[in-house]
């Protein structure tokens, strides 16, 4: 089962949302503070945090910054008031998803297992995922990527890359050269479990681009979408 860590100041929502998980296999822990909520986190055995934005001591984003410095646990964003800015700065500063207040419990159930699956993939070399398997490292000019290990080498240097940042990156890797549209991205890194818009692929790419510096191999097509810009060397 897994176990879920929700921080979140609301007294009422934890113990009904508790509940429901463990219908999907689910354990839910609920945290009121933040102080409290990275403190159990640090402890260990969690395998994804839902996190309020709006949180006493310090609000949601600066709650989601310190957790990443520290881990890449898969991370959920509650958004109160659905703000579309709220979603943008989540996923800039390294939220894996979000969702807006009030929320249907089978949705946050469904944005969970998406990221949970995300997350088993890698860390589990052995299963990798669709499309990888039988394929080793993919080398390029100053880039490795290593599909079993989920790893990145940037001109000799391990790359920390989440793992939404890791698929996209893979995605394409595959077909260095192809332009892949917005709507393509969405599709092959979502499913159609989640409601995102193509901003968020625009968030993504922008992230990971910073985290390749500097290499410039990530080339964008006006009114087309994304490619990697980097020649394949041959094993």
């Amino acid at each position: 089962m897994h176990r879920v860590l929700l921080i979140d100041d609301d007294e009422q929502l934890g113990p009904p949302l508790a509940t429901y998980f463990q219908r999907f296999e689910l354990s839910l822990t609920h945290a009121l503070r933040p102080s409290e909520g990275l403190q159990r986190l640090r402890a260990g055995g969690f395998d994804a945090a839902i996190l309020d934005v709006m949180l006493p001591e310090m609000d949601g984003f600066e709650l989601c910054r310190t957790i990443r410095k520290e881990s890449d646990i898969p991370i959920v964003m509650l958004t109160a008031r659905g703000d579309v800015m709220d979603r943008v700065v989540g996923l800039e500063i390294g939220a894996d998803d979000y969702l807006p207040k009030p929320f249907e419990p089978r949705e946050l159930v469904a944005r969970l297992q998406t990221v949970l699956r995300r997350r088993r993939a890698s860390l589990a070399p052995q299963s990798p995922a669709v499309g990888d398997a039988g394929q080793g490292e993919l080398r390029f000019e100053g880039l490795t990527l290593d599909p079993a290990r989920r790893s990145v080498i940037r001109q000799g240097e391990p790359v920390e890359l989440t793992g939404t940042e890791f698929e996209l990156l893979m995605l394409l890797a595959r077909e260095p050269g192809r332009v892949h549209s917005r709507d393509d991205i969405l599709n092959q890194l979502r499913g159609h479990e989640a409601d995102l818009y193509t901003r968020a692929v625009d968030i993504v790419v922008s992230r990971l681009r910073k985290k390749l510096e500097p290499l410039d191999c990530i080339k964008t097509l006006r009114n087309a979408g994304y490619s990697l810009a980097l020649r394949r060397l041959t094993p």
